[in-house]
């Protein structure tokens, strides 16, 4: 009887395999590089070796294998199974990973977006347990997010819906990868609250961190931001407090749109947890509507690194269903 179920992140850095049985509870857990500079034949590769150490450990063979679930970054087609394109792995064009893994497995594989498969992890088993409209965003190099409406995930006509991050904030802002600039991602992000934090130091400002960094900006993060306004430096405060007014101000829209019950913030940069956080809920609380607003709960990401293979493997489940409806158990 096949009773388990097999969910992958495919990491710009590295992959991440997990196996769980019946009740989703994982039995075994595998990181391995990706080698994305190898190119798309190596990376699949990587992937079936993943899923072959991963089975191997846990001492669980192929035929017990229901399902797997693959979150992949970048744009793609689920229902073909087809990776349109990735900005961080080269050569990465229209490559059919379904097809790809079939030769090798007799179990069916399923492919969504990396964000949405977060996404699924946090609706089944973390911070949005039991809710029916639900927003995402993972902040991290850059701004993604994914959209529950009404208990059903939202894709958009190219299986392009919920960038949020590319909401325009400013009419001439920072040019953005996608063609466009003033784009919310290129300031809400671990890389755009750096960058803002270089403009303001450029200017003639002075923070802790320049000790930190002996005066080399380049080596300037998003942790230390935060460690440094644990330590009330000035130009830290006051960067962690406007980026968490921009983040208000874009989710004020967001509210306005989709009329959230939760909106989680996840991704590496939402360690900053209260520090950035309360600056969003002050800025929500004064220009979304107040009806929708006042019912919408903004918090932190619960499951963390496991959110993508633990919302693969759901994925993958219920798309062997050919369900919306939640299943916490394999039938």
């Amino acid at each position: 009887m096949k009773t388990h179920t097999i969910g992958v992140d495919l990491g710009g850095t590295n992959i991440k395999a997990a196996l769980f049985d019946a009740g989703f509870t994982a039995i075994g857990e595998i990181s391995i590089p990706t080698e994305a500079a190898e190119g798309p034949e190596h990376v699949l590769k990587r992937i079936r070796l993943a899923v072959q150490q991963l089975n191997e450990d846990t001492g669980i063979g192929l035929q017990s294998i229901a399902c797997m679930g693959m979150g992949i970054p970048g744009l793609l087609d689920p229902d073909e199974g087809l990776s349109l394109f990735s900005p961080n792995f080269p050569g990465w064009e229209h490559v059919h990973i379904v097809n790809e893994m079939k030769p090798f497995y007799d179990f069916p594989v399923f492919i969504d977006n990396d964000v949405r498969v977060n996404l699924y992890g946090e609706w089944q088993y973390g911070a949005a347990r039991g809710c029916k409209n639900v927003v995402l965003l993972t902040l991290g190099t850059g701004l993604g997010s994914g959209i529950i409406s009404d208990g059903k995930v939202v894709y958009g006509t190219t299986f392009s819906a919920g960038e949020i991050g590319h909401m325009n904030m400013f009419r001439q802002g920072r040019p953005c990868r996608c063609g466009s600039s003033g784009c919310l991602g290129r300031y809400v992000s671990a890389v755009g609250m750096v960058n803002t934090f270089k403009e303001k130091l450029a200017e003639g400002r002075t923070s802790i961190i320049q000790t930190w960094t002996g005066g080399d900006n380049e080596r300037i993060t998003a942790l230390m931001i935060s460690d440094a306004y644990d330590l009330n430096d000035a130009l830290a405060v006051e960067v962690m407090h406007e980026t968490g007014v921009l983040l208000g101000f874009g989710l004020s829209n967001i509210i306005n749109l989709l009329n959230p019950e939760t909106v989680i913030i996840g991704g590496g940069m939402s360690a900053a947890g209260e520090r950035l956080l309360c600056s969003v809920r002050e800025t929500v609380k004064e220009h979304a509507l107040k009806l929708s607003g006042s019912k919408c709960s903004i918090v932190q990401a619960e499951l963390g690194s496991r959110a993508g293979t633990l919302g693969a493997a759901a994925y993958a489940y219920r798309r062997l269903n050919g369900t919306e409806s939640d299943k916490e158990t394999l039938e």
